[in-house]
């Protein structure tokens, strides 16, 4: 049985859906407050389900009794329930759930994590930390992930492929390696598979780095239309993190410092090592264009 923290996520579903299609067991710590759409739909596909709370250590332990493995893919950096916070998710609730696995003799822990943009101070990245100093006694894995295209080239964040306006911060002259969510997924179920995985944090990104212009030079050729483009200046963005109340402000106006900076990496060797095709920008393009 692997159980899957997170579950009905961006990342955490697509964790249980891969993982049902290896036809493992799978078990998802749900909350009562959680989607009921979601967890519907990880019902019906076969899915085990345990009512509990990463905020609530007494829950834990049922979720983690007879697990021979978990993949935590919690944040609260998406979440809108009462009582969260990156303090009381990514960091305590993420704590409390690694001191259950250690109490259950759950030994396999595979944590989804990011790469922290340099010399920025990142409240997000602090809670992870935390979390990854207490794993690493156990079997670990950590995938430290680069910004994630389904996130960052979405209308959400103001990259409007759907009506060819796009939001950028900074020049956007800095490569990134987007990743995609489905491949950071598809990483957590080879690490479960791969010994190569183990005691290991596997920095992880997409298969070519490119600037946001170059993103949006690609979009322009898939779509045929041309982008109007924003840019929201450095000065801006440093006001912004340094005017940022709480945490989770904090975090993303980093995130936004951390993408004008940039993130390239060469993802060949991971490839390689671990038989992982990984998703570049114009396929990426071509779906959300063309749902």
């Amino acid at each position: 049985m692997i159980l899957v923290v997170g579950a009905t996520g961006l990342v955490g579903n697509d964790v249980c859906l891969r993982l049902l299609r290896r036809n493992k067991c799978v078990r998802a710590l749900v909350r009562t407050t959680s989607d009921e759409t979601k967890v519907t739909a990880l019902r019906s596909a076969g899915v085990e389900l345990c009512i509990g709370d990463l905020k609530q250590p007494d829950t834990l332990a049922a979720a983690c009794r007879s697990v021979e493995a978990i993949v935590s893919t919690a944040t609260a950096t998406v979440s809108r329930a009462a009582g969260d916070s990156i303090e009381s998710v990514d960091g305590a609730g993420q704590l409390n759930l690694v001191k259950a696995a250690k109490a259950n003799q759950v030994d396999r822990f595979v944590f989804v994590s990011f790469r922290k943009p340099v010399g920025i101070s990142v409240p997000l990245a602090e809670a992870k930390a935390h979390v990854e100093s207490a794993i690493a006694e156990m079997n670990f894995t950590t995938i430290l992930a680069s910004w994630f295209m389904d996130v960052w080239l979405s209308p959400h964040l103001g990259f409007d492929y759907a009506n060819a306006t796009a939001r950028v911060y900074g020049p956007g002259t800095s490569p990134i390696s987007w990743v995609s969510s489905g491949d950071v997924a598809e990483m957590c179920v080879l690490a479960l598979e791969n010994p190569a995985a183990n005691r290991r944090a596997i920095e992880f990104g997409g298969p070519e780095p490119l600037s946001p212009l170059e993103v949006i030079s690609r979009f322009e050729k898939i779509s045929g239309k041309p982008f109007t483009v924003e840019h929201v200046p450095e000065e801006v963005l440093q006001a912004q993190f340094a005017a940022a109340t709480d945490s989770l402000q904090k975090s993303f106006a980093a995130l936004m410092l951390g993408y004008l900076y940039g993130d390239a990496m060469d993802m060949a060797p991971i490839q390689q090592e671990f038989g992982i095709k990984l998703t570049n920008v114009d396929t990426y393009a071509r779906r959300v264009l063309h749902a």
